[in-house]
């Protein structure tokens, strides 16, 4: 079989570990050089990891395990979750569940949540497939799960708005300059799980699509390379390793995983919106062996109606989009909503 040969390394330094506390503080040298830290990430590497977050911010373990408890419910009850897209009979086509998929390169299944799951009917728009209702399990099959679920969601809101205010600080824009875009957001809480692949899974994808080396060892590439498309993703790796971002060098780095932290990488578009200044990094996830992985992604994402345009003291030049439009142009080349083009007409 092919094998990529790309050299992995793990390099701390090159990833960045930043306290987050004083980006919750008030203004002074301690936030500065916060922002300093952050802006340096975001324009450098593109990766960060953030500690030290506020007590509210529930991304402790515990924490972390029990909103992971769906995947302990069994397929009968998940399967009126999924997706019209792998269950005909199904209204959803955004939210919701997508199972493991045998023959395609990333092997995983995962469940994506709305701002409903937090904020109920009031921002759910049926004409919008960007903007229906999350479908749910019976509350009596995970007592508190969503208001654990609601919590969690409240709280990657307010860290993401925090690391945008800093990078517009950092950038010498007033801090408030990306909240318009956000009001009524459109943010995707994700729970992820990659199982042991079974060979079976195999079939039907080119090898050198799923394997690569790391650490003198052949592995399995459980999330393929990509840039992610939208703003900020702000991960919980949940202690186990396997994310890998593309350095400067050519070299794949280990990203840690860290107790209490968040990964935080930037996506294409906001990489456009800051003329280019703030980088969004290649990444990869690659499987642990014997060992099941599972990690908690929260994209920040601005409202369908939102107008994306230039900001003129960065020098950006594009044509001005709303963010729906273009966020259902990207999401529609995955697997998962291949086919589902005609369900949403552009916008603008």
């Amino acid at each position: 079989a092919l094998v990529q040969t790309v050299r992995a390394v793990s390099l701390d330094a090159m990833i960045p570990i930043i306290d987050a506390s004083p980006l919750f503080g008030p203004p002074g040298s301690a936030r500065n050089s916060t922002d300093a830290a952050i802006l340096d990430a975001a324009t450098k590497s593109g990766f960060m990891t953030l500690g030290n977050l506020p007590a509210h911010v529930p991304i402790t373990a515990p924490e972390i395990d029990r909103l992971l408890r769906v995947f302990n419910l069994p397929q009968k009850v998940t399967q009126h979750l999924w997706r019209q897209k792998f269950a005909a009979e199904q209204a959803n086509v955004y939210r919701g569940w997508f199972p493991l998929q045998d023959g395609h390169p990333t092997y995983k299944e995962g469940y994506d949540l709305g701002p409903d799951i937090a904020y109920g009917p009031s921002r759910v728009d049926p004409a919008d497939p960007l903007k229906e209702a999350t479908p749910l399990p019976p509350t009596d099959l995970l007592p508190g799960w969503q208001d654990e679920m609601a919590g969690y969601y409240r709280s990657m809101e307010q860290v993401g708005a925090a690391l945008l205010r800093a990078i517009a600080r950092g950038l010498h824009l007033p801090e408030d300059t990306f909240a318009p875009a956000f009001a009524d957001g459109v943010s995707t809480l994700r729970l992820l799980h990659y199982p042991i692949r079974p060979p079976h899974s195999f079939n039907g994808v080119n090898a050198d699509e799923i394997w690569t080396e790391h650490a003198g060892r052949k592995v399995d590439l459980v999330g393929k390379a990509h840039v992610d498309s939208g703003f900020v993703t702000l991960l919980c790796q949940h202690g186990i390793a396997g994310l890998q971002a593309l350095g400067n060098n050519g070299e794949w780095l280990d990203v840690p995983p860290r107790p209490d932290s968040l990964v935080i990488n930037f996506g294409k578009l906001l990489e456009r919106w800051t003329a280019g200044r703030i980088k969004a990094t290649r990444h990869r996830v690659i499987g642990g062996g014997n060992v099941a992985r599972y990690s908690v992604p929260f994209f920040y994402e601005p409202g369908v109606n939102a107008v994306i345009a230039p900001i003129s003291a960065l020098g950006g030049s594009f044509e001005p989009f709303l963010y729906g439009d273009m966020l259902w142009e990207a999401m529609i080349r995955f697997v998962e909503f291949e086919g589902l083009d005609h369900l949403r007409q552009k916008r603008a």
